[in-house]
């Protein structure tokens, strides 16, 4: 023990004897684990952000009624012709309604199935939107809000007015705000709206909703279930969509098709609806990590260099040390202890530096009209990242400082003190 605090005392006085030259090998290991923090937690923040904007808001599955031509047709029953060649030409899908047939059943088994972490149904209604004598396209939307704010985050994209409004007002509506903005309207004011078969209705605009895609928020609009089965003129079976939030996501390509097979509707997962956003997705955290990565090895070989020349330039103690009786193993603890002291500090100085510009850019404001519930630049303050850069700090410098310190073990002091 007393061997060992020699040993410590010793790296002390070596790394205070080169103040200077330990200041730069610590602010080496501080940058690269400041900047290594930085880009992980803003990239991934980042890349966060526009998953988000797609995943939250999509259903892990959704069902609706199949709109596919009959797989049999008709000509290929009739048993006299099948020693014939057929050919059929402009096959048209089977006539069905919107409606998924038996839609409440399925949305209570759905409800109690184990891996399912809720369903809510949607009643889609095509309309006009009144505005004088101009009539726009639209689509409004019956849901059941409190389900939609519980599975998909859905009172984050209300930027005015209350998201609540469609339970305690029966003719409320959450508008888009593309709508919003072509018809003048704000809330509080009146919507005309007229039906597929020409029955007017007023609504009152009590919110206005932006999911930041233009297309979505040019034609959408949000009221109660009850109302767009009344705008539709049907009863309260009628439901055109489901949405299913699975535990977890991965479960929905499997269960998709053991739902297209039990109830004969289609069931589409949330990979194959998106599977370019998930591709790209995967590119941007790859890039991510390589970027990281790269900046991690590049400051490794910096603090290698610097730790090697620190070295290099104590030969003449080295030589002093085994002369005086030191072993090549003390001289190589000496080292490895300078260069862990070297990780320790300089990796936690770059921990509080990565964690200081990381809050500072996450209150730094960011506005966007496509994104108006996003107020600053997101952050990903994810412990993993400074467990990481902590671990990389001690590691590189052990091994920066054991590799030449591994040298200067081998060293015969005789030749050092006769080259001098």
């Amino acid at each position: 023990m007393s061997r060992l605090l020699l040993l410590m005392d010793i790296s002390k006085t070596h790394l205070l004897s080169k103040v200077k030259q330990t200041v730069v090998a610590m602010l080496g290991v501080t940058f690269g684990i400041g900047m290594y923090i930085i880009m992980m937690s803003f990239m991934t923040g980042l890349n966060g952000l526009l998953d988000g904007l797609v995943l939250n808001r999509t259903p892990h599955i959704q069902l609706f009624t199949k709109s596919d031509p009959s797989e049999i047709q008709p000509v290929s029953k009739m048993e006299s012709l099948w020693e014939h060649t057929n050919f059929i030409h402009s096959i048209k899908p089977k006539s069905r309604l919107e409606r998924i047939p038996n839609a409440l059943p399925i949305l209570s088994q759905l409800k109690d199935h184990r891996k399912v972490n809720g369903a809510t149904p949607q009643t889609t209604c095509k309309v006009f939107y009144r505005a004088g004598t101009n009539n726009l396209n639209g689509v409004i939307n019956g849901i059941d809000v409190h389900e939609e704010i519980r599975l998909f985050n859905f009172s984050d994209y209300i930027t005015d007015g209350d998201v609540y409004s469609l339970k305690k007002k029966k003719n409320s509506v959450l508008l888009g705000a593309g709508i919003a903005k072509k018809l003048s309207l704000s809330v509080g004011d009146k919507l005309q709206v007229m039906n597929t078969n020409g029955v007017n209705y007023s609504l009152s605009v009590e919110g206005i909703f932006q999911s930041g895609l233009a297309e979505v928020d040019d034609v959408q609009s949000y009221v109660s279930l009850k109302m767009a089965q009344q705008l539709l003129g049907v009863g309260n079976n009628y439901i055109s969509r489901i949405h299913v939030k699975l535990h977890d996501m991965e479960d929905a390509g499997p269960m998709s098709e053991t739902i297209e097979n039990l109830y004969d509707i289609e069931a589409l997962d949330i990979k194959t609806a998106n599977a370019q956003f998930d591709t790209g997705s995967d590119i941007r955290t790859l890039i991510s990590y390589a970027v990281s990565m790269t900046i991690l090895v590049v400051a490794g070989f910096g603090i290698y260099n610097i730790l090697n020349m620190f070295i290099y330039e104590k030969m003449n103690d080295i030589a002093i040390l085994k002369a005086t009786g030191f072993t090549g193993t003390d001289v190589l603890l000496i080292f490895i202890i300078q260069a862990l002291v070297i990780g320790t500090i300089g990796g936690m100085l770059g921990l509080a530096l990565g964690h200081g510009v990381s809050v500072v850019i996450d209150n730094i404001p960011f506005v966007t009209e496509a994104l108006p519930t996003i107020t600053t630049y997101p952050i990903n303050f994810d412990p993993v990242f400074y467990f990481t850069g902590i671990a990389f700090a001690l590691v590189f410098t052990f091994l920066a400082g054991y590799l030449p310190a591994l040298k200067a073990k081998r060293i015969d002091p005789v030749e050092i003190i006769r080259g001098q």
